[in-house]
């Protein structure tokens, strides 16, 4: 499945006092490279939302493992790949680390959603379209 390494020099005001990365930069982080992936796949997200009439990839799920501390000026590398095509929803997962040591894990399911024809408030999902399927089912 497709495959993308994107780059993040940690800031100092992604840090705690102690100068470890607050747990909750991972999951932007995550969003951030998931819209990458896309695009990385010749899919920007802007394009291909207006092209399907979908509001987006919400998050169903996400989790995250932490194994060593990030600090202040740390380079990340975060490799991120489709580990699964439902049939509504995508599986991704995104590898952390700082040269050859291991930071953090994370996975979301996004789900493929419109806006419900009967109610605007509320959103469903809706089947991945074949060449969403077809850019991140290829090797990178």
């Amino acid at each position: 499945m497709f495959r993308n390494t994107s780059e993040r020099l940690v800031d100092w005001g992604d840090c705690d006092p102690a100068d470890i990365v607050f747990y909750p930069n991972f999951y932007r982080w995550f969003d951030s490279a998931s819209r990458q992936l896309f695009e990385a796949a010749g899919l920007p997200w802007q394009e291909l939302f207006a092209r399907y009439d979908v509001v987006g990839l919400p998050l169903r799920d996400a989790t995250a493992r932490f194994v060593s501390p990030a600090r202040h000026g740390d380079k990340l590398h975060i490799v991120s790949e489709v580990e699964a095509l439902r049939e509504k929803a995508l599986v991704l997962k995104h590898t952390v680390s700082v040269g050859d040591r291991l930071v953090a894990e994370g996975t979301e399911v996004r789900v493929w959603a419109q806006r419900h024809p009967e109610d605007a408030e509320r959103l469903q999902s809706v089947a991945l379209p074949d060449e969403v399927r077809e850019r991140l089912s290829r090797p990178d």
